[in-house]
């Protein structure tokens, strides 16, 4: 086995994998894992058990940070239950509602707009007791705050899956050359 063609095979597949941290619907941070995986029982996990679990751990608990993120935003933002199960209900109607409608661009547009939406008019519902006019206010706040919790956290794993990667390239790198083909 030519171990340098399968290395930048898995750099290959990690880079897509940092992309798809920040784009929605592309596996990110699975793909990572998975290349890291592949290049550890290809070569028996030689000089990387110890790598590879610092870049799991980071891995997982920048998944897990995205979603504190966005729940962040909502509590900052001053939003009711209602918006953070709007946000909810909005990111599954968002991606599977828009699907039939727009084939290609429906579940990525649904995925960034369904949560906003969701949180807007889950806050607009719970408000009902205001006047139409001072509902908008508090459903708006809710929704930037899903919005920017949102960003925060994909910043966040962006970061965190680059890390990751750097860490799987420094303690790999000397390594790949060892290796007997």
């Amino acid at each position: 086995m030519n171990y340098w063609i399968l290395y930048w095979v898995v750099i290959a597949v990690m880079v897509i994998g940092v992309i798809g941290t920040v784009v929605p619907l592309l596996p990110g941070t699975s793909l990572i894992l998975g290349a890291i995986l592949v290049w550890g029982i290809a070569t028996q996990f030689t000089g990387i058990v110890w790598p590879m679990v610092a870049i799991f751990v980071i891995l997982i608990l920048s998944t897990i940070i995205e979603y504190l993120a966005t729940y962040w935003g909502v509590q900052q933002s001053g939003a009711s239950k209602w918006a953070q199960f709007g946000a909810i209900i909005g990111l599954v109607l968002g991606v599977f509602g828009l699907l039939p409608a727009l084939p290609l661009g429906g579940p990525i547009l649904g995925l960034l707009l369904g949560p906003i939406l969701g949180a807007f008019i889950g806050e607009f519902l719970y408000q009902r007791d205001l006047k139409f006019s001072e509902r908008i206010k508090p459903s708006f706040k809710a929704s930037i705050g899903v919005f920017i919790g949102s960003i925060l956290g994909n910043v966040i794993e962006l970061v965190l899956s680059i890390i990751a990667v750097i860490i799987f390239v420094v303690t790999t790198w000397p390594l790949v050359s060892t290796l007997q083909p």
